[in-house]
This record gives C-alpha cells, structure tokens and sequence, in this order.
C-alpha cells in the first residue's frame, strides 16, 4: 500500500541524505504546519469545512500529525522541506 511504502522510505538515504515522505493529498499548503524542535520533524496538517445544507450547517474537520525523530548526528538547520 502507499502508507507501507512511504514508511519504507522513511528512514532511506539517498547521497548521504535521509528522506522522509508524508502523503498530505487533500490538504492546502496552507494547512500544513512543519516545526524542528528537539531533535524532532513535526508535521501537522488540518483542514476543516463548514457548508450550509437543507439540514442547515455541517461542519468537517480531519487532521494528520507526524513525528519523525532526527538521527544522532543531524542538526536541526540541516532541515529542509518542502510541499
């Protein structure tokens, strides 16, 4: 499945670099929250919808949340992401 293989890729290095993988697919750029702070990558992705139907107002919300602990070694401003 794609969850197995990202997970696989998680921990892969490619020219002595450690790639992580996090599938965001429906969520806005804008939505997606990366922090690195003690030695950990933390991604946050929220998204909620309000719409108004016959019924009167419904309201969506879901959330993913990853915590990727850095390896020994690897500086925090070595970080980089991108969307």
């Amino acid at each position: 499945s794609m969850q197995r293989r990202l997970n696989r890729m998680l921990n892969s290095s490619h020219d002595r670099q450690l790639v992580a993988l996090m599938d965001v697919e429906g969520f806005d750029p804008k939505e997606v929250t990366v922090t690195v702070k003690e030695g950990k990558v933390k991604v946050l992705a929220e998204h909620e919808e309000e719409r108004t139907t016959a019924r009167g107002k419904e309201y969506s919300y879901r959330n993913i949340t990853r915590e990727i602990s850095l390896p020994p070694g690897v500086s925090e401003d070595e970080v980089t992401y991108s969307l």
